[in-house]
């Protein structure tokens, strides 16, 4: 079967359990990423839920697999966009390498559907949020620009 996948990759001043705090906390999620949140106890087996900066859920899955602070999976279906949601549930994939002063941030999010309209809209919201979470750990500052709410969704 035929797969869609984004991939991305950063470096981020900082260590990997400040990222994983980022990665994984409410309160942190909603500062750099336009005001969603996350919920989880991030353990393997784990309902997993991101929800909009108006309290509707957005998202929802299971965390897969959990080696903190290194690698995260989840399953993640997009839940408020009916043809979204119909195209089923995506794998996403955080990696965390540390190397000195640096730690190498790469998300793979990918859904066994060729041409999938889910993976078009995350390739377009994924590196805003990162360019906005690398710039809030770095410089203590999300990016304004990157932390609004598309309009209409």
């Amino acid at each position: 079967m035929a797969e869609s996948t984004f991939l991305y990759v950063t470096y981020i001043r900082t260590t990997p359990e400040k990222l994983w705090e980022a990665l994984t906390s409410a309160e942190f999620n909603r500062t750099y990423w336009v005001g969603c949140w996350q919920e989880s106890t991030w353990e393997a087996g784990a309902t997993w839920k991101l929800f909009l900066p108006d309290g509707r859920l957005g998202d929802a899955g299971h965390v897969v697999e959990v080696d903190k602070p290194r690698r995260l999976v989840l399953e993640w279906r997009n839940e408020f966009m009916p043809e979204l949601k119909e195209e089923g549930y995506s794998r996403c994939i955080f990696e965390l390498e540390p190397n000195d002063e640096i730690v190498r941030l790469t998300i793979t999010h990918s859904i066994s559907r060729e041409g999938s309209k889910f993976i078009q809209a995350v390739s377009n919201g994924w590196p805003k949020i990162l360019a906005s979470l690398k710039s809030l750990l770095e410089t203590g500052e999300p990016l304004a620009a990157a932390n609004k709410w598309p309009k209409g969704l």
